[in-house]
């Protein structure tokens, strides 16, 4: 069996000890018999997959594959995903851009069967991105089977800080983070906004969410709010509120949220 990550409680006391625990309960977690087969593997036959078709095909180089990128629900789903890898990344109607969740579009970039004649999969440090990549989004669904807002706070902790580099304006930074179901719901607890805004117009969602964060953080620039400082702060807010409701009603929103990160076929919303 698997290593199983101890969370002896749930809300903000329980996140301050994940978080003192989480570098010896990842090096555990990553040392199990199961994730070292996996990751074994991958390392040892990635090299040999020349095309989409490939990897789609091997089953287990592909779990892993969709793993890294918390897309492990596609693995059924083989010519969706070999039509994003051979799409690529390139030409604007590629599937991956045509999609909002853009997860599709890192999963392409990363292997580049549609985007160079020789693919990345002869690359010598693939093999450790792709598993290191896995490693983390694994554990984080073994935290979520015990705690789902724990899951999702771990999410944000890792998410935030790649939004925040990215080349793009503030509000380009702020659509990323509202189209992104688990983060829009962490965002929207931790602001205690109700989820009937995502019925508003789109620019008014945004204005919404600039203005919460004005409040919360006195800025509304994500590359600001991902210090670790505000970042703390904002996981703190989530867990409190969401504990808080869970207890009110027996149920928290980010439960839905939740849903939607572990199934990604349920919301592939063309843009």
């Amino acid at each position: 069996m698997s290593f199983q990550p101890v969370l002896p409680y749930g809300g903000y006391s329980g996140w301050a000890f994940l978080t003192r625990t989480r570098e010896s309960q990842q090096e555990a977690f990553n040392t199990s018999a199961t994730m070292q087969r996996d990751t074994d593997y991958f390392a040892e036959n990635i090299s040999k997959v020349e095309t989409a078709e490939d990897l789609v095909n091997d089953r287990r180089l592909l779990s892993v594959a969709l793993g890294a990128f918390g897309l492990d629900d596609d693995i059924n789903n083989k010519y969706f995903v070999q039509k994003i890898l051979e799409d690529g990344s390139l030409n604007d109607d590629a599937l991956a851009n045509k999609l909002s969740d853009k997860r599709y579009l890192t999963f392409t970039k990363a292997f580049g069967f549609g985007d160079f004649d020789t693919p990345n999969t002869v690359l010598s440090t693939l093999p450790d991105e792709i598993n290191s990549a896995y490693r983390e989004k694994q554990f984080e669904i073994a935290v979520g089977e015990q705690n789902s807002d724990m899951r999702l706070a771990l999410s944000l902790d890792r998410e935030l800080g790649n939004i925040a580099d990215l080349d793009t304006s503030v509000n380009g930074k702020w659509f990323t983070v509202m189209g992104n179901a688990p983060l829009r719901s962490i965002f929207e607890e931790a602001f205690g906004m109700p989820t009937s805004v995502g019925s508003l117009d789109i620019d008014r969602q945004l204005d919404i969410f600039k203005e919460n964060a004005e409040k919360m953080f006195g800025t509304s620039d994500l590359s600001d709010i991902a210090s670790q400082e505000n970042k703390t702060e904002l996981i703190r807010n989530f867990l409190v509120r969401s504990e808080i409701n869970a207890t009110r009603s027996n149920y928290s929103p980010a439960s839905a949220a939740l849903t939607l990160l572990q199934s990604s076929n349920s919301s592939r919303l063309f843009g």
